[in-house]
């Protein structure tokens, strides 16, 4: 007798589809198999029952550099991320110049504690890379299971240069963790923006050719070659253009540790979304930016493809009031307003309307791109498939279930949503984490602390070899150690 099981449905992982029921005891999978019986059940018939989704970047009671703080917390962003079918998501710790890492993960434990409804971790965030923090600092987040470090290539108050960006990649190579990189050539956004600004071209709109795609596979290209010169894996995220995206693919191909991450608002919004009346182009604001339908055929190719390995909201709420978007007031330039959107409630609906049931990806692929991945690369083997003995984290959709997109209907503390009035076909019904219900039949069931601080393990490289290069390389620099 199992504590639940889930009957009737049909289950997908990233490899295979079959019909089971999955008997559920102590939080973890304990059976698949037929006529399983529980003091508890769930009937899926006519469902499909995946792997709960892992949501890997999004921006959650987070303060920019400029003081901004993001309209979710973990209760609220957790919420959301339940009902867009996430069992576990990871936002970011952010240090900011002249803080410590332990310091900056002792304040992000204290707005996370008690608060999230599904389980949860951080990426931290490495803006001031010190002596202290690369020689015990970062080591120290390790061990505590936080085991990716995210680094700016822009953003004045956050970048790193290209010295530092090594460093922290040997240290995370030593430690087994992922470095990801904002990847966006720094001089050139502010060269544009200067430029635009002095021409008297204010608006929302002109966020867009201030961040030019040229910026952005500048950057991975120069990202990718510091990660090769030390044989570190990297993860470019949200790649926007198809010229990054090859370079990423171009890179995986020569057996590179790269890593590519996209996001649906550059396969589902454009930069004309930029050019509304007013200020209403500011809620379309991101870093990148938005860009064109061309890109997002190629992206979807990439897609198809293998390039990308992960597929992220990056949920980086603003409300479109004086606490957010408009904080500097309702004539401010583009450069004045907080980048950023949200979407972590919709990432998955997105990619399975326009995805699976239009008949761009496969199902397994889907749950690549939504749970499996992301489990593999931030050090999560107890989640992102359904298998004995793994966490009872899943998610049961109705493929058929069609929705219009409306901002009430949405979960985060937002007044409004970027995909407002589009139609979805194919959402999530009932969530778990580790066995227990979050979500069911559109009734949130979870209570705030229900969720679990995760601690992280190494990221798996298997089939990812990589190469050194000449100059690192005893064998031919005349013996010399440099980098491990």
């Amino acid at each position: 007798m199992f504590d639940l099981v889930i009957s009737g449905g049909t289950v997908a992982t990233a490899a295979d589809t079959f019909r089971a029921d999955i008997g559920i005891t102590d939080g973890r999978i304990a059976a698949l198999g037929e006529g399983l019986e529980g003091a508890d059940s769930i009937d899926a018939g006519g469902r499909l029952v995946l792997p709960g989704g892992i949501e890997a970047h999004c921006h959650i009671a987070q303060e920019s550099a400029t003081g901004g703080m993001t309209s979710d917390d973990y209760r609220s962003g957790s919420i959301s991320a339940a009902f867009g079918g996430n069992s576990c998501f990871i936002p970011f710790a952010a240090q900011h110049r002249g803080k410590g890492v332990t310091e900056t993960l002792d304040l992000y434990d204290s707005r996370a504690m008690g608060a999230s409804v599904i389980d949860w971790s951080y990426h931290l965030i490495v803006a001031d890379p010190t002596e202290t923090v690369l020689r015990d600092e970062l080591p120290a987040a390790f061990a505590r299971g936080i085991t990716s470090f995210k680094v700016f290539m822009t953003y004045d108050l956050m970048r790193v240069d290209d010295a530092q960006f090594l460093d922290i990649l040997t240290v995370a190579k030593t430690h087994g963790a992922l470095t990801m990189v904002h990847a966006e050539n720094s001089g050139m956004i502010a060269w544009m923006t200067r430029r635009l600004l002095e021409a008297g071209h204010t608006a929302p709109r002109y966020h867009a050719p201030s961040h030019p795609a040229l910026a952005e596979s500048e950057a991975i290209n120069r990202a990718i070659s510091l990660a090769r010169l030390v044989d570190a894996p990297l993860l470019i995220v949200h790649v926007s253009t198809p010229e990054g995206a090859g370079l990423v693919h171009d890179a995986r191909l020569a057996g590179a540790k790269i890593f590519g991450e996209t996001c649906p608002q550059y396969l589902f919004l454009t930069r004309d979304d930029l050019d509304r009346p007013g200020m209403e182009g500011a809620k379309f604001m991101c870093s990148p930016p938005l860009r064109d339908t061309a890109t997002q055929e190629a992206l979807w190719r990439h897609i198809q493809g293998g390039t990308f390995s992960l597929w992220s909201s990056d949920h980086s709420p603003y409300r479109f009031d004086d606490t957010g978007k408009l904080a500097k007031g309702t004539d401010a330039h583009f450069g004045q307003i907080a980048n950023g959107m949200p979407g972590i409630g919709l990432r998955l609906p997105l990619l399975f309307s326009e995805g699976v049931n239009k008949g761009r990806i496969t199902l397994q692929q889907f749950v690549a791109l939504s749970a499996s991945n992301a489990a593999r690369l931030y050090g999560l083997p107890q989640k992102g498939s359904i298998a004995i003995g793994m966490d009872a984290d899943i998610a049961i959709w109705n493929p058929q279930e069609t929705r219009t997109v409306t901002v009430k209907d949405q979960h985060d503390n937002m007044d409004y949503t970027p995909f407002e009035g589009r139609k979805l076909t194919g959402w999530p019904t009932t969530v778990l984490t580790r066995g227990r219900r979050v979500v069911e039949d559109g009734r949130l069931i979870a209570t705030p602390g229900d969720g679990r601080f995760v601690a992280r393990e190494r990221i798996d490289l298997t089939g990812h070899p990589g190469a050194t290069v000449p100059e690192l390389d005893p064998a031919t620099n005349f013996g010399v150690k440099v980098a491990p």
